[in-house]
């Protein structure tokens, strides 16, 4: 499945929306970096990997803004261990 996925600025998080529901990652910025702090999908779209898509995006991102990454949130940071490519952003 492909995932529009957007960052709101405003209540600083990447979302997306899939049938309605809205699964999303939070963060924080800090000076020269930022930090995951909360993943959220609903239950109803649990199991189709939509955590994992967003993990990968917002590592994606803060690569490109050349951001450094704190994994505060759980998922973020098992999503990291198991894809050590993104080891240069912590």
């Amino acid at each position: 499945m492909e995932l529009t996925i957007t960052n709101n600025t405003a209540k600083q998080q990447f979302e997306t929306v899939v049938e309605g529901h809205t699964a999303l990652i939070a963060y924080k910025l800090f000076p020269g970096g930022i930090a995951y702090i909360h993943t959220e999908v609903p239950q109803e779209l649990e199991g189709r990997g939509i955590a994992g898509q967003l993990a990968k995006y917002v590592l994606e991102y803060a690569r490109e803004q050349h951001l450094k990454v704190k994994p505060l949130c759980p998922y973020v940071n098992a999503y990291m261990k198991r894809h050590p490519e993104y080891n240069d952003l912590l």
